[in-house]
């Protein structure tokens, strides 16, 4: 199974903020839209960096009360992102050995979804779930 067929499931819709929203918009973004990272793109296709949950907490830790004020330029990450046709299981290595959990996905250089650590063990499970029924059936005899 690829990154594709997880986003087929899930859907592409990625939300993004430009490298010079607030980090205060960010965060309020994030309780509406009840998401934990958001991409950072200035054209909505090409991403330059993350904002996660993680990099807030770190930022307040670091910054205090002027992270607000800061800009998601200054405090997002970089990163690899996954190719829509990567194994899942060569994403779930990548996202486990790099301790993140939103891994950003493109085609052909430009945005095509987010996989989160949780769709990517969900997609793992199916895929456990039917070979498990599959076996099953085939000793059964069905």
């Amino acid at each position: 199974m690829s990154v594709r067929h997880i986003l087929k499931t899930k859907g592409q819709q990625v939300v993004t903020v430009a490298t010079t929203a607030k980090i205060n918009d960010v965060v309020s973004m994030l309780a509406k839209e009840r998401i934990g990272a958001v991409i950072v793109s200035d054209d909505g296709a090409k991403a330059v960096g993350i904002v996660s949950e993680r990099d807030l907490i770190r930022g307040l830790a670091d910054h205090g009360a002027k992270l607000l004020d800061m800009t998601a330029g200054a405090l997002m990450t970089s990163f690899t992102p996954a190719k829509i046709d990567m194994p899942l299981l060569h994403v779930l290595d990548l996202m486990t050995r790099g301790r993140f959990r939103h891994m950003p996905v493109v085609e052909e250089g430009r945005l095509a979804g987010l996989v989160s650590i949780g769709d990517a063990v969900k997609a793992r499970l199916d895929i456990l779930e039917s070979e498990t029924t599959q076996l099953k059936d085939y000793i059964a005899g069905r």
